[in-house]
């Protein structure tokens, strides 16, 4: 008895017991009221009073695009920048549809190389590596990462040395003219060859724009309307018998979880 009056003894009005509760809450990763939620979920106005970031006036979720455009793997700014310019003109807006700016395109890249994808955690690295059969793909030991890196680097320090501008000032012919390069293994690289770098970069473009796009790319299945792709359909029961075309607005799996 005499201990338990002890643990809960007041030190400036907080009880011991209180204290190692709240820092459980913490520690078993409870989140919701405790300590740690409070901190994470609150911010300050200059009043002192205290405001919950998601708090507002309407009961509408977040803007998917808001949530999309967040960069996970490149620092610089100058690096996703050249990623954006390299791919737009790969896939580039025309009257058909958006381009890959606009389709969130190098976030969907970012979002890859900062996962598995990026990590290649799912494939055999180790070597020798030697030029092989096309169908054994990029002999490197280098990871997408960082073949990613280099290339955008080494975009841009072509840009600079024969143009004196970045890569991303360039206009859409001298673009085309670098990439032509690499797509033709013309462009030194240590590790890896140029070609096959391009070969990823186009590779991981057209996917960006015909994914779902819960991965990150595919804005508004914008991608999907230029195909008049239906996406994730629950069913197709009641126009399986058609014998026309029937066009119907896409549906993303996301739907598939609200």
């Amino acid at each position: 008895m005499a201990e338990e009056q002890n643990n809960d003894t007041k030190a400036d009005g907080v009880t011991r017991r209180d204290f190692l509760k709240n820092s459980g809450l913490v520690v078993g990763g409870v989140v919701g009221g405790g300590l740690l939620g409070g901190l994470i979920t609150n911010t300050f106005m200059d009043d002192g009073q205290s405001v919950s970031p998601t708090a507002n006036n309407s009961d509408e979720p977040q803007d998917a695009e808001q949530l999309t455009k967040a960069r996970m793997f490149f620092k610089r700014a100058e690096d996703f920048r050249v990623l954006s310019a390299a791919v737009e003109r790969i896939f580039p807006e025309d009257d058909i549809g958006p381009g890959a700016i606009s389709l969130a395109i190098p976030y969907f890249i970012d979002k890859q190389l900062a996962g598995e994808y990026g990590f290649n955690s799912r494939e055999y690295m180790e070597g020798p590596f030697f030029e092989g059969a096309p169908t054994q793909g990029p002999q490197t030991g280098m990871r997408r990462r960082e073949v990613f890196l280099y290339g955008v680097s080494k975009l841009q320090e072509i840009a600079q040395s024969e143009h004196d501008e970045s890569f991303f000032d360039l206009e859409g012919e001298a673009q085309d003219e670098i990439l032509g390069a690499f797509e033709q293994g013309e462009v030194d690289m240590t590790g890896v060859t140029s070609d096959a770098f391009f070969a990823m970069l186009r590779s991981s473009t057209l996917e960006g724009a015909y994914s779902d796009p819960v991965y990150g790319g595919n804005l508004n299945m914008d991608g999907w309307r230029m195909k008049q792709y239906p996406g994730g359909q629950m069913a197709f029961f009641d126009v399986i018998e058609s014998e026309e075309f029937v066009e119907m607005e896409p549906v993303s799996l996301h739907a598939h979880h609200t």
